[in-house]
């Protein structure tokens, strides 16, 4: 039998002795660790981290520079003075139009849509308006002799043209800058999309440039090029983005004596009233398209129109004759009409490319009398021509 504590030792472990309620949480504390202590093992193991949502600023300026996404751009443009809360908005390829992001109002700036960016530039800046300017980083984008896809008869360094100046100017418009290609990006912008050029010879440059501007970043075999055999209908594809772009050879997007692209009706221009669907036919699912019609039109006299449902080979004809304005008016509304119509304005982008400027009489720019364009290789200056 062991003997007694002293008094004084006694008391002390009496003052030391844990509280009942001490042994009780301690028991449910080793219980919840025991119970969870698996799942919070496998958090560490993963090294998994739950993110922190920031504390959205209100009232506030960026602190830092925010800068705007825009396609084929090489770097940034800074955003300087400009409020965080005025540009947010999700962006719908080729869309006419933005939707409204979930759970915010649409408060931001009105702001213009580029084809193929995104981006924005504030309302109010014209592409359409500015002047050509001199830019040797940049240009050209393409070499004439790494293109395999260029027709020979615009082939002008081959054919011997003597400067290459020409190759050597961008458009700049007057109040904001436009966007620097980059062909990745506007594959990307045409994944799984079609892309067509509708028109005459003016069209068909812009499309053979557009290719000879998106092939040189693709494999050899993935890509193509097909045509039909008048060459009325011409397909490059991207095999890999599963994307087109077309060229339909269309003078007068009307039916026409001149829809041959190798054999054309030059003097004797003929075209039939109420046949866009001739044509339009191979516009149907278009995502991107590019019209242009105007050159073809200048005979100098009035344009004849094939009525009824005769053929430009008949010998007898039911011909009608408008004037240039009149002739076309009517392939003008038939477009918008066969646009409205057939195309969906929420999944398609429409443009219309407008008239270059006739190039005969050098002494409509300040040139000779007797003269036209041979040997001018300089721009004109002249805002007002």
């Amino acid at each position: 039998m062991k003997p007694p504590l002293p008094p004084s030792t006694s008391s002390a472990l009496r003052k030391t002795r844990p509280s009942p309620y001490f042994y009780t949480f301690l028991t449910f504390t080793v219980f919840v660790l025991i119970l969870y202590c698996e799942d919070l093992l496998s958090i560490f193991d993963r090294n998994e981290l739950v993110p922190i949502k920031p504390i959205p600023e209100t009232g506030k300026e960026k602190e830092t520079k925010s800068t705007s996404q825009l396609p084929f751009v090489i770097g940034e443009p800074e955003e300087t003075g400009k409020k965080e809360e005025t540009e947010s908005k999700s962006k719908l390829p080729f869309a006419i139009g933005e939707p409204e992001e979930i759970g915010k109002k649409k408060e931001a700036k009105s702001m213009s849509k580029l084809p193929f960016a995104i981006g924005e530039t504030e309302e109010g800046c014209d592409i359409f308006s500015g002047r050509w300017v001199r830019d040797e980083l940049t240009r050209p984008l393409y070499e004439e002799s790494e293109c395999p896809y260029i027709q020979p008869q615009l082939t002008c360094q081959e054919h011997g043209r003597p400067d290459k100046e020409y190759q050597k100017f961008r458009w700049q418009p007057y109040g904001c800058d436009l966007p620097r290609f980059n062909a990745t990006l506007m594959l990307e912008s045409l994944r799984g999309k079609r892309m067509m050029f509708v028109g005459d010879s003016l069209n068909r440059g812009q499309y053979v440039s557009m290719v000879c501007l998106l092939h040189r970043i693709l494999p050899p075999n993935a890509k193509s090029l097909e045509s039909s055999i008048d060459q009325s209908l011409t397909v490059f594809r991207a095999k890999d983005y599963n994307a087109t772009i077309e060229f339909n050879w269309a003078p007068f997007l009307l039916e026409s004596n001149s829809d041959n692209a190798i054999v054309h009706r030059v003097d004797d221009r003929m075209v039939k009233k109420g046949s866009i669907n001739k044509h339009g036919k191979n516009w149907k699912g278009v995502d991107v398209l590019v019209f242009n019609t105007y050159l073809w039109w200048m005979t100098g006299r009035k344009m004849k129109f094939l009525k009824g449902k005769g053929s430009f080979k008949d010998e007898k004809k039911d011909i009608e004759e408008l004037t240039t304005e009149d002739a076309y008016r009517v392939a003008m509304k038939s477009i918008l009409k066969w646009v409205r119509k057939n195309m969906d304005r929420n999944k398609t982008r429409v443009f219309f490319t407008s008239m270059s400027p006739l190039h005969i009489k050098s002494q409509e720019w300040g040139g000779e009398p007797d003269g036209n364009c041979y040997n001018e290789t300089t721009l004109i200056e002249d805002p007002n021509y």
